[in-house]
């Protein structure tokens, strides 16, 4: 469709629908303002420099993600409970006749590059050429019949919540570039896979694959990363809501700034207590023989990462656990579970605070905070996502959300807590047809 076309289409009831399953009813309104701003802005740019936005433009949206059991288990072939949510990334995308990418994304610098090469820049690790650039090189070698395109995208999802930011743009690259040169045929699953290996390997973070999993597959999952080359994906109906809490994430506004080394010990301290066992993963040790060999193990890698272990085998039994209260609809089982997990990572994982930055704490303020405001036994907090700063998740029963804002915005600001919804579309090209 051109840009005029899709502006009269996302007023229709059937864009209605479509917007109401991903943002809800009452994010109708908001939606159809985005998209129509991105539409516009697309149609916008110079003529002489992107013809191709007169023609053919698609849309796309990829969802971030929440953890919700299996904190840092993934990079050690462990278990996890993660959902899509409502905050998202959209992108309207022309195809283009060369080889070039422009990709455009408010509030941050314009991506520009040729995909003809797509070797690994030392220049570019940390940059988003450097997604752009790994997720082609990995299309191009499955014999994807590549081409560049032009985007103009905006992204929902907070950077630095532990709501896989990253990840996001990752699967909505890839998308694109299927979508548009490969029918859309690439599974969610291998689209995950692509945005992994373009993290590790050209963006230069050891990233697990749960976030990207996440992202491209769509609601409330359960994901078994033991053979990480056909992890199993299993959906779950999960809706805190409906049981009466707010699941919430509280942003403490901390830096992310110098914490690639924070996360980077975590796998590579878990790994390395594997190794003292002849084992290249946590997953692949047993638990009995890891205990056998206590004093001989602290003195070979130390006691964090001893810790470390031991959180790895107690979180990968926990998601089963919250797996079975789950399919019982055993909230509170699954609350306390939660609460388990939590300590677990606050203890045992040591992700609260990073050891750089010993006077920034909010984290483990806020969860200090949340866990005086919930009556014994109600609720739930625990870290979101990789940890060390930014965001805390908590489920808030209904009738203490108005305090519980309050309480929290009242320290770290107006606009620190979101409430999430679970969504369930994946990685989609929107067809308002």
């Amino acid at each position: 469709m051109t840009g005029r076309e899709l502006l009269d289409r996302i007023n229709t009831p059937k864009a209605a629908e479509l917007f109401s399953s991903l943002y809800g009813a009452e994010g109708v309104d908001a939606a159809r303002l985005r998209y129509g701003h991105l539409i516009e802005g697309l149609t916008n740019f110079p003529g002489d420099e992107f013809p191709e936005t007169a023609g053919e433009l698609r849309v796309f949206s990829v969802p971030g993600r929440t953890e919700l059991g299996g904190n840092h288990t993934d990079h050690n072939r462990g278990k996890v409970l993660a959902a899509s949510i409502q905050l998202d990334s959209v992108a309207v995308a022309a195809p283009r006749p060369d080889m070039q990418v422009f990709f455009r994304s408010k509030g941050h610098p314009d991506v520009k590059l040729d995909i003809s090469d797509v070797s690994v820049r030392q220049e570019e690790k940390g940059n988003a050429e450097a997604l752009v650039r790994g997720i082609a090189a990995e299309l191009a070698a499955r014999k994807l019949p590549l081409r560049g395109f032009t985007a103009n995208a905006d992204n929902m999802v907070l950077c630095g919540s532990g709501l896989s930011s990253s990840a996001v743009v990752e699967i909505l690259i890839g998308k694109i570039f299927d979508s548009l040169y490969g029918d859309g045929k690439t599974s969610a699953l291998e689209l995950a896979k692509i945005g992994q290996k373009a993290e590790n390997l050209y963006f230069g973070k050891p990233c697990g694959l749960m976030d990207q999993t996440a992202c491209a597959t769509g609601g409330a999952v359960a994901i078994d990363f033991e053979y990480p080359d056909n992890p199993q994906v299993k959906g779950i109906g999960f809706d805190p809501a409906s049981a009466g809490f707010a699941l919430c994430i509280v942003n403490t506004k901390g830096s992310h700034a110098d914490l690639t080394a924070d996360y980077a010990a975590i796998p590579t301290e878990m790994k390395a207590t594997a190794s003292f066992f002849g084992k290249h993963v946590l997953r692949e040790l047993d638990e009995g023989t890891f205990f056998s060999r206590l004093p001989d193990l602290r003195s070979a890698v130390g006691d964090r990462a001893v810790l470390r272990a031991m959180h790895f085998f107690s979180e990968n039994r926990r998601v089963d656990a919250m797996l079975a209260a789950l399919h019982a609809k055993a909230i509170d089982t699954f609350l306390a579970l939660v609460r388990e997990s939590g300590d677990s990572s606050w203890e045992l994982l040591q992700n609260i605070f990073s050891h750089k930055k010993l006077t920034e704490q909010g984290m483990g303020l806020a969860l200090a905070l949340t866990k005086n405001f919930l009556a014994v036994g109600k609720g739930a907090c625990r870290v979101h996502g990789g940890g060390f700063a930014g965001t805390i998740q908590a489920y808030i029963p209904m009738e203490s959300l108005i305090d519980y804002r309050n309480l929290m915005e009242g320290i770290f600001g107006i606009g620190a807590l979101t409430v999430l919804r679970i969504r369930p579309l994946g990685a989609i090209e929107l067809d308002f047809k």
